[in-house]
């Protein structure tokens, strides 16, 4: 990374990296800030950083270059995201999601809340939540599919046809039919 932003940007690198002392401390510290990266995001984001800036990046800078947008992980930006919770049929867990970020922002979010306030009170709500489970995701977390729940096949234990007699008998009383 640093032989790229020094043949790159090479006044400014020499400027701001002058002597071996402050060269070995600014390896150091950016070693330890972008440890959580594995060395190909590293490789990307400096890429990105040369193809997409004239200066020579902050430390702050590398790290968004190297987590990436939304889009370079497959997520929707929030706003889309937002409708397809909101659009989604009931159940929600069997919906085709974009991606389970949007399941689970929406689960956290409650689905309740989002179908039932105007999106000026909703979507700040749900932002916020995806925006979490985003950096979560850009940090290399990976997240399950929505958990289907069905129903079983068969039920194992049928009441006994005295039992279903004495259970109606119980639900008339209740009722004073």
């Amino acid at each position: 990374m640093f032989a790229l932003f020094r043949i790159n940007y090479h006044n400014q690198y020499h400027s701001a990296f002058g002597d071996s002392q402050v060269l070995n401390q600014a390896k150091k510290l950016w070693l330890e800030s972008l440890s959580r990266f594995n060395v190909e995001s590293i490789l990307q984001g400096a890429k990105r950083a040369i193809e997409q800036s004239d200066y020579l990046p902050t430390l702050h800078k590398m790290i968004g270059y190297c987590q990436g947008s939304f889009g370079h992980h497959g997520l929707p930006e929030a706003h889309q995201a937002y409708l397809e919770a909101c659009n989604a049929p009931s159940p929600k867990a069997n919906h085709q999601w974009s991606h389970p970020a949007v399941y689970y922002a929406g689960k956290d979010s409650d689905w309740f809340f989002l179908g039932n306030n105007p999106e000026r009170i909703a979507f700040p709500i749900f932002k916020e939540n995806y925006s979490s489970i985003c950096q979560r995701i850009i940090s290399g977390e990976t997240l399950p599919a929505p958990e289907i729940k069905r129903l079983p096949e068969t039920i194992e234990t049928p009441l006994s046809k005295a039992e279903n007699l004495k259970r109606l008998k119980e639900l008339r009383a209740n009722l004073k039919l």
